[in-house]
């Protein structure tokens, strides 16, 4: 059986299209990369020395994966025999509308065209595009090559095909692709991450808790529970033998009636306030050590999830 998805081009070398560089690359893809950058070519080999031992912690074979990256001179060489197209570009409509105006031109007409947008939905830039049925939002979380989950956002003439193509292809990278049923700005992750990081900083304005027991409070609890269960699952077995429905009706209208989420302050000395405490807990610039310890911890708890699942299927 021929492998359905060979070529990749990724549209786009910033840091999110580099570790699509890499992840693609690790799983056999070839990838050609276009980006109008002067420092490409070093910047690919860098990203691809870097993310390799994050890769082979996740049992993927990273020998001769360099092999397998190509530097093109342009988008057009880059896209020219693509089965997928990965676009890592600005956050910008007009950008956006230009090029995906390319990318349908010069893309073989089998190619899958992927934004990695992180707010602005598919349709907002391709109005104008008349062959749009294959255009739409794949969103990842930084860094991707570890995190497994991708928004699947169609737009509004987005093809039932290419969704159904665009999850085989995550599928495909052993990532967990999630299809949203309409498109919203910002679309889930950043929505549900934006609402906690408000209250987080109304929080550390009002001088309740610090920065640091902030991330305490949630890597001790919260994130343990969502990382395992999620919400929605975490309140249905935290209800008792009443689940979900004794939550809302009773803990949630107690909850209701006794809190009242905070609006942080956009006055430039409370945002400075906040800023500095956080620079103050963690430097003014995120230090190599700390994105290291990050990235230990995350593949540990991967590893830890994939471990239990796989040992309650088996005891099953």
């Amino acid at each position: 059986m021929s492998r359905p998805f060979r070529t990749a081009a990724v549209i786009g070398a910033g840091t999110i299209g580099l570790s699509w560089t890499a992840l693609f690359a690790a799983h056999g893809m070839t990838v050609r990369v276009s980006d109008p950058r002067p420092d490409l070519a070093e910047a690919v080999a860098d990203a691809l020395e870097q993310f390799a031992p994050h890769l082979t912690a996740q049992g993927l074979d990273v020998s001769g994966l360099a092999a397998h990256v190509h530097i093109a001179a342009d988008v057009t060489q880059a896209v020219r025999d693509a089965d997928i197209v990965q676009e890592n570009g600005p956050e910008n409509v007009e950008f956006k509308k230009d090029l995906f105006a390319t990318l349908v031109r010069e893309a073989p007409k089998h190619a899958l065209l992927l934004s990695s947008s992180s707010a602005i939905p598919a349709t907002a830039f391709t109005k104008e595009i008349q062959d749009a049925d294959r255009i739409l939002i794949g969103h990842p979380f930084n860094p991707l090559h570890q995190i497994p989950l991708v928004e699947v956002v169609p737009g509004e003439r987005t093809s039932k095909d290419a969704v159904q193509k665009a999850v085989d292809f995550y599928n495909f990278l052993d990532r967990t692709p999630v299809v949203l049923h309409k498109e919203i700005p910002g679309f889930v992750g950043n929505r549900l991450q934006h609402a906690i990081s408000r209250e987080a900083t109304y929080l550390v304005q009002q001088g309740v808790v610090s920065p640091q027991d902030i991330d305490k409070v949630l890597t001790n609890s919260l994130g343990i529970r969502w990382a395992t269960v999620g919400l929605f699952l975490g309140q249905h077995l935290g209800g008792g033998p009443g689940g979900y429905r004794h939550i809302v009706t009773h803990i949630g209208k107690s909850m209701s009636k006794s809190i009242t989420l905070g609006e942080p302050s956009q006055d430039p000395e409370l945002e400075e306030q906040a800023i500095k405490a956080v620079e103050k807990a963690y430097g003014t610039s995120p230090s190599t050590e700390l994105s290291e310890l990050r990235d230990r911890k995350q593949l540990a708890v991967l590893s830890a999830l994939q471990q239990a699942s796989k040992t309650g299927k088996e005891s099953n």
